[in-house]
């Protein structure tokens, strides 16, 4: 038996332009489209949008366009 994983990385970015906790919903919904993505996560109070994805299907500008489609602005964050 042939077991093969597909390689996850995590990006963290940094959001700008969302005020209110729906604005979550509506990053995570574009953001967890992209093919590769496993998991999403916004963090509302910190502003930040943490992606496991893997990095061969999506890459971070794919994400950051991602929110952009969304009606916000990121940034690829080293935190």
């Amino acid at each position: 038996m042939t077991t093969t994983t597909t390689p996850t990385t995590r990006s963290t970015f940094r959001a700008e332009g969302f005020s209110c906790p729906s604005c979550v919903a509506k990053i995570e919904k574009q953001v967890g489209r992209l093919p590769g993505v496993h998991n999403v996560t916004v963090h509302f109070t910190s502003a930040r949008v943490v992606v496991d994805h893997d990095p061969a299907l999506t890459s971070t500008d794919d994400v950051v366009a991602a929110i952009a489609r969304a009606g916000y602005t990121a940034t690829l964050s080293a935190f």
